[in-house]
């Protein structure tokens, strides 16, 4: 059988996709490439923003009339949050966010019958952890490790508890015997992943001893020479004791995504964060303390409910004394059955837009300074692929570098860093290639 999967969102999709993957290459299907004919489409879809539920509709209406005999599976956060929706598209075969070895088995007896399934579960009733296969199809380079699934933060804006449910964590064990079966898969690179990685570990231990900077330390000694790069944290994690406890691990990654929302304390407040921007700024300098020239990168919305021209400017002047590395600036997004989408002062897309537009345009500005203040530097560089006349990978600090050679896919190489170029810095290789 030939099959297709359809990944939208975050990385957790994607680390499950590849556990799906696998799971159907063992059973001898083949996976086909876009635009070929399949006997089978999986849809893994994401909810977090209205344009994402209108991309996931988007796909599974091209998917339907691509090939319009085949079974049609649609998961992820969107048929949790939304079945109806989804059952709306005439697909065969639903699920929610959860349990994606039993949403396989569901799809394959699918095919071989023809008869429509769903399973769908109450999210916020889920108390164990799926241990996926790591790793998967994909060329050799970089795999993701996932640690924790769930999130009990209840953001205003943020439907995201509903459609994953509350925390849960990947056993310590389990996650060192994922990495050792990463390394011998010849992977060079991990990114420990999760809905939210910051709470890793509140549903394993009740004393507060094992937190995520206990896994942390215990994945980087495990993996040897591996480069380990940390998914999206939740800033109040960074303290002297995550700092000191991980800062003599050469191959942690000095890449740092503080997920940041907003720099204006009381925009802050209504979106029940918990953390304000003096504690946000904290987690900063002792990053930038403990792990010189780190990149902190971050996400920012824009066009809260009720925030004003001076709230607006509170956060762009943080985010300069922040001096990010890189950003995402996404404009906001109203979600039915969020509290957020009740609030007053719902502003209109112009001026989200304006707003973007601005964000973006000061994000543009220190991104280009942090390259700038690479250059000269020597980084160690994982090379992932071509682009043109240049082999193309990431420094540790995630900062895309572009040099000339041949065949260094999956290579760990030194690259003086000589200008920039297009989205990273250009660089010019100072040793002979890996053997």
């Amino acid at each position: 059988m030939n099959y297709t999967i359809v990944t939208l969102g975050c990385k957790v999709n994607q680390y499950e996709s590849q556990a799906m993957e696998q799971w159907l290459a063992e059973r001898g299907h083949t996976e086909v490439g876009p635009g070929e004919d399949f006997d089978l489409a999986i849809v893994n879809t994401c909810t977090v923003t209205a344009v994402a539920d209108k991309k996931n509709r988007n796909v599974i209406r091209r998917l339907r009339k691509q090939c319009p005999e085949a079974v049609l599976a649609v998961c992820g956060c969107y048929s949790q949050v939304k079945p109806e929706d989804v059952r709306a598209l005439g697909v065969d075969v639903i699920s929610g966010s959860g349990g994606r070895e039993a949403f396989l088995a569901l799809v394959l007896d699918a095919v071989a019958d023809r008869q429509k399934r769903e399973a769908l579960d109450e999210a916020l009733r889920r108390r164990s952890f799926e241990i996926l296969p790591p790793g998967g199809l994909a060329t050799r380079t970089r795999a993701m490790l996932k640690v924790q699934d769930g999130c009990s933060n209840f953001c205003s804006y943020c439907i995201i508890p509903y459609a994953r449910g509350p925390v849960r964590s990947l056993p310590l064990e389990q996650a060192l015997v994922q990495v050792q079966e990463l390394a011998e898969a010849g992977y060079r690179e991990i990114v420990v992943t999760g809905i939210e990685i910051a709470s890793w570990g509140v549903d394993l231990d009740k004393t507060g001893a094992l937190r995520l900077p206990q896994l942390l330390d215990a994945i980087c000694k495990a993996a040897g020479d591996i480069r380990i790069r940390l998914g999206s944290l939740e800033p109040r994690i960074i303290d002297e004791r995550f700092c000191q406890l991980l800062k003599g691990h050469s191959n942690l990654c000095p890449h740092f995504h503080l997920s940041m929302q907003s720099g204006s304390d009381t925009v802050l407040a209504r979106m029940h964060r918990h953390y304000d921007t003096a504690r946000y700024l904290q987690s900063v300098r002792l990053l930038e303390q403990h792990f010189p020239a780190c990149a902190i990168t971050t996400d920012m919305i824009v066009g809260f409910p009720g925030e004003t021209e001076a709230e607006f400017a509170e956060s762009l002047d943080f985010i300069r004394q922040c001096g990010f590395a890189s950003m995402h600036i996404f404009p906001y997004s109203r979600r039915p059955g969020t509290p957020a989408d009740k609030l007053p002062g719902q502003l209109g897309n112009a001026v989200k837009e304006a707003r973007s537009a601005a964000a973006i345009a000061v994000a543009a500005e220190l991104n280009r300074h942090y390259r700038e203040a690479m250059i000269g530097s020597t980084q160690q560089v994982l090379f992932e692929e071509t682009n043109g006349a240049f082999w193309t990978g990431h420094a540790p600090n995630s900062i895309r570098v572009y040099a000339p050679g041949q065949q260094l896919h999956n290579q760990v190489l030194p690259v003086r860093i000589t200008g920039l170029f297009e989205d990273g810095v250009l660089g010019e290789r100072l040793l002979q290639e890996n053997p």
